[in-house]
């Protein structure tokens, strides 16, 4: 209770914050997707509107939030941006309130501006921290579709493997995207299993990105934490240009921020030294640990649309970036009874870092036209992620004989590499029809989709992974080698229509064929009725489907700590086997959803949900098997695949089913002045309870080994939290 107490008292400060900060006049005013920006207006005849251009209807002001209470908006496949289907909630952030948070890249920002998203600063441990993750509605990172224009963004590389908030998870990075790039950001937490992909459990964040014609902005930055530490240093800028006369635009920009880490580890209270009088009297200020690693990123981004013909254009999207970063390890202290320090090498102790020089490409080319009535889109995405890793300030301590078996001098090592890729090819369409028998149009929109995904792993230097490897971050060992692909076959469809002029219904339908896993059908009903122009309830059921990624699947991962070693090994490995782990499947879920969208008085809205989500089949690490030195079968595979010095083993599996109880409110008021222009006072909260049900057959098999596994042929549940029993996550925007 005191927990949510504080978090109470943070919520009231922050609304109490925001009724005294105003908007000046109209400066933070932003229009999505204006097609006034598309196209040159001659106030000699009338213009035509080019294919490209979003509906009129899609427009946020100063406010973060798009409510539609008594009226409908549709857009066709034209359209880089979500379909504002009233039955189900879409939250628009816009590019200038993302800028007014102050935060440096696109995901901070938008869980500052957005309720539903959480997101940590230091999201887990080692590798973990190379990447920042978010959460949608309290579910794992992986459970979140990102789009770029309506496209899904490839994944990154970077298994998170560490405990985390982000653990277990290989998500999209949106930070990869410059902050001056986007135009908006949709937020849609129904329906979107069915509209843009399966995996989208927990729903869906789409970045559409400007399409002006001219213009351009330069942002710096310059922030900091009150510990004195952690500056942060960023620059942005985006440019817009015509691309000839019919509605063409080029929109380029760029990014560059370099983060300085913070330090929250505190004073090392273990033994220093051997000696007793150094370690009295030894400086204590040496962990690195527990904070935000140094980093170095630059992202570019284009964004273009040529008109060929009549009703047909052709568009690019691309994006490039390059990151290095830090990331501090354990301390090792020069204690004389540590093995992984070489004391000639590092006398007064060692603080190992781990590197990672990251290279992410995305490309996005496509067709819009019209033909036989319909809107349709072509349109082929290649995306790539490749992370090199290292360690550095640190040594190969093995021994034999008393002798050093490696180059006792050598202080960085090359770990190996991750790579992931993912080709999509797609054509989708919309039409809408009208009936005499319905008051409103039909609006129809289908498609299919070809994905290929790969993942892969590449080889340490031998000096990073030999013997005991490199301390506190050995490198990739023969074994975890890897080369893994998947091809994925999906198709769907939308239907939108209303029975009645006030009650709206939308119906949608997924089929996806996975080459390695299944062949699965999900779908989504919502329904919407409008009492009036002020007052609108909604209800949606939606069903979902996440297969384990191929880093899931296939990753590899050592960690060593003082006195112990823990690794990871992939769940299709000979030793994840013998220790009981069986074929990996995916992760089926159903939730429900209830909501009410109000304009109680003239600038005062109001959106309230209450959702339930259920998860099936939830992927997660193992617990930590103990090595049974006296296990001559499982000594013997350790011993070939070259990681003997495993104390402990994980590896990941279908473990668990959850679900989560959960809710969220928005409200904003905007107050007109004649004198001091436009005051917006503005509130949001999200609380969500996740329980989970965990399955222990494979654990009690393992543990009794002498007790035949057909005694246990249903497993054992045991209740037991899975996340943050209670989580509630507020904010306030002036």
């Amino acid at each position: 209770m005191a927990r949510l107490s504080k978090r109470k008292l943070y919520l009231v400060a922050g609304v109490a914050f925001g009724t005294f900060v105003p908007a000046m006049g109209d400066a933070a005013t932003a229009t999505v997707s204006s097609p006034e920006k598309h196209y040159k207006v001659d106030t000699r005849k009338k213009a035509a509107t080019p294919a490209h251009v979003a509906p009129t209807s899609v427009h946020a002001s100063a406010q973060p939030e798009v409510i539609h209470v008594g009226g409908h908006s549709t857009n066709s496949v034209f359209s880089p941006a979500t379909a504002q289907h009233s039955t189900t909630q879409v939250t628009v952030v816009t590019g200038a309130e993302l800028l007014k948070t102050g935060q440096t890249n696109v995901l901070s920002a938008l869980a500052q501006a957005n309720p539903a998203i959480t997101t940590a600063a230091l999201p887990g441990g080692g590798a973990s921290s190379f990447v920042q993750t978010m959460q949608l509605r309290g579910q794992s990172p992986d459970d979140t579709l990102i789009l770029v224009n309506g496209h899904r963004r490839h994944i990154g590389a970077n298994f998170n493997s560490n405990s985390g908030t982000n653990w277990g998870s290989e998500p999209a990075d949106i930070s990869l995207i410059p902050i001056t790039a986007i135009d908006h950001i949709e937020v849609i937490t129904e329906g979107a299993s069915a509209l843009y992909g399966q995996d989208a459990i927990a729903g869906a964040v789409n970045i559409v990105l400007k399409r002006d014609t001219h213009g351009g902005t330069v942002n710096f930055k310059n922030s900091g934490y009150y510990a004195g530490d952690g500056q942060g240093l960023d620059g942005s800028a985006n440019y817009a240009m015509a691309l000839g006369n019919r509605g063409g635009y080029l929109d380029l920009a760029a990014q560059v921020t370099h983060q300085l880490p913070t330090t929250r580890g505190g004073d090392f209270y273990g033994t220093m030294f051997a000696d007793p009088t150094r370690n009295a009297t030894a400086d204590r200020d040496v962990q690195r640990g527990l904070g935000l690693p140094k980093s170095t990123l630059e992202t570019l981004s284009e964004n273009m649309s040529i008109p060929v013909a009549h009703g047909f254009s052709f568009y690019s999207t691309s994006t490039f970036s390059h990151r290095r970063a830090n990331v501090p390890e354990t301390f090792r202290a020069n204690s004389g009874s540590d093995i992984w320090v070489n004391p000639t090498l590092y006398p007064n102790g060692d603080q190992p870092y781990i590197t990672m020089d990251q290279y992410d490409f995305e490309t996005d080319n496509g067709i819009r036209a019209r033909k036989f009535g319909f809107a349709w889109d072509a349109y082929v995405t290649y995306g790539r992620d490749q992370q090199k890793y290292g360690t550095k300030d640190s040594e190969n301590a093995t021994t034999s004989g008393g002798e050093y078996v490696y180059d006792p001098t050598q202080t960085s090592f090359y770990d190996g590499q991750s790579i992931s890729s993912e080709l999509t090819a797609g054509l989708k369409a919309s039409r809408s029809f009208h009936t005499g028998l319905l008051p409103r149009d039909i609006n129809l929109k289908f498609g299919a989709e070809y994905r290929h995904d790969t993942f892969q792993m590449t080889e340490g230097e031998t000096a990073s992974w030999g013997g005991q490897g490199a301390t506190d971050h050995p490198g990739n060992v023969p074994m975890a080698v890897t080369n893994q692909n998947r091809d994925v076959y999906e198709g769907f469809i939308n239907l939108d229509f209303y029975l009645t002029k006030k009650w709206e219904w939308t119906l949608g339908g997924r089929v996806d064929s996975y080459n390695n896993l299944a062949t699965v059908a999900t779908g989504s009903v919502g329904t919407r009725y409008n009492f009036n122009k002020r007052w609108a309830i909604r209800a949606n059921i939606n069903s979902g489907y996440r297969p384990p990624t191929l880093g899931e699947m296939s990753y590899f991962y050592s960690a060593p700590y003082p006195g112990y070693t823990v690794d990871q090994v992939p769940a299709n490995s000979a030793i994840a086997k013998y220790l009981g782990a069986g074929s990996m499947k995916g992760e089926y879920s159903r939730s429900y959803t209830i909501g009410l969208d109000a304009t109680p008085v003239d600038n005062f809205h109001i959106t309230g949900n209450l959702y339930y989500i259920a998860i099936n089949d939830r992927l997660g690490s193992t617990q930590s098997y103990t090595v049974n030195q006296n296990d001559t079968v499982l000594k013997g595979l350790l011993d070939a695949a070259n990681i003997s010095s495993a104390t402990s083993l994980s590896y990941y599996a279908n473990l668990y089913n959850t679900q989560t109880f959960g809710g969220d409110l928005s409200a904003d008021y905007t107050l007109h002045t004649n004198r001091f222009g436009k005051f917006r006072f503005a509130m949001g909260i999200n609380f969500s309870d996740n329980d989970g049900l965990i399955v222990i057959k494979q654990w009690l098999n393992r543990q009794f080994p002498a007790v035949s596994k057909k005694q246990f042929p249903f497993g054992l549940p045991l209740l037991l939290p899975t996340a943050p029993d209670r989580q509630i996550e507020c904010n306030a925007a002036p």
